[in-house]
């Protein structure tokens, strides 16, 4: 259910989830880091601590990540607010003051090229394989097209407990160059090998799993919803499946 506040003094905006993740994600896409929330409250003109309980909610909704103990945004998916190992750049004709922000972090490879999906810029996504020593860069176009295509993606947890820790999940979820680097890099650190995908389906599935992220009136998907996108792009690794019931991914 999403939280509306019912403060008297929210005359510009309804704060709920939808209205506060759009508000959140302009911020990250246009400047690089997330409003405060004494900037959220300015521009719902609501109390700070109605902005304060709208981020628990959405947290709560899976909408985002805050820091232990602190009404502050951590991660949003698919973007970072902190390092991770998913260095996103603009290309550098691109980087002027009318583009606005030109370099942010994604979570893992999956929420990466999300990222790149949502911005639709000449863009690079700098990582290495298996967050070991080896850097590699994936160049993704402002018309859609992955151009650095010879790489798997590893999905070593279920998606049913994604959530269980979802920093962890995130983590984990890397870019290899083929089958093999995963098998020993799973034995090498005690982690059980998952599904393994070709990098240009994950492009192509991410492109439709973040593709409503930066809308005004975004939702989570539905279980159903999120078991259809697996479905469509081939995704039937036990890996990808859910629990029968439930509300939301």
């Amino acid at each position: 259910m999403q939280h509306s506040s019912s403060c008297d003094t929210c005359n510009s905006q309804t704060l709920n989830h939808s209205s506060l993740h759009h508000a959140i994600m302009r911020g990250i896409v246009d400047k690089g880091y997330a409003p405060t929330v004494e900037e959220i409250a300015a521009q719902f003109k609501c109390p700070i601590d109605e902005a304060e309980s709208a981020l628990k909610a959405l947290a709560e909704y899976h909408g985002v990540v805050l820091h232990p103990n602190q009404p502050k945004v951590w991660v949003i998916h698919p973007f970072a607010l902190a390092p991770t190992h998913f260095f996103i750049q603009a290309a550098s004709t691109e980087s002027t003051p009318s583009q606005g922000c030109s370099s942010w972090w994604g979570n893992c490879a999956w929420c990466s090229l999300g990222a790149a999906a949502l911005l639709r810029r000449d863009l690079t996504i700098t990582t290495t394989l298996g967050a070991e020593k080896e850097q590699v860069i994936l160049r993704v176009t402002s018309d859609g097209q992955l151009l650095d295509s010879d790489y798997v993606v590893h999905f070593p947890v279920p998606m049913k407990n994604a959530w269980d820790n979802v920093m962890y999940t995130c983590n984990v979820m890397l870019l290899f160059r083929n089958h093999e680097e995963v098998d020993n890099w799973s034995i090498r650190h005690g982690i059980p090998k998952g599904d393994v995908q070709p990098v240009a389906n994950i492009w192509a599935m991410a492109k439709v799993w973040y593709g409503k992220h930066l809308d005004a009136d975004w939702k989570k998907w539905t279980l159903e919803e999120a078991k259809e996108i697996f479905e469509r792009f081939g995704l039937t690794h036990a890996v990808w499946k859910f629990p029968s019931s439930g509300e939301r991914f």
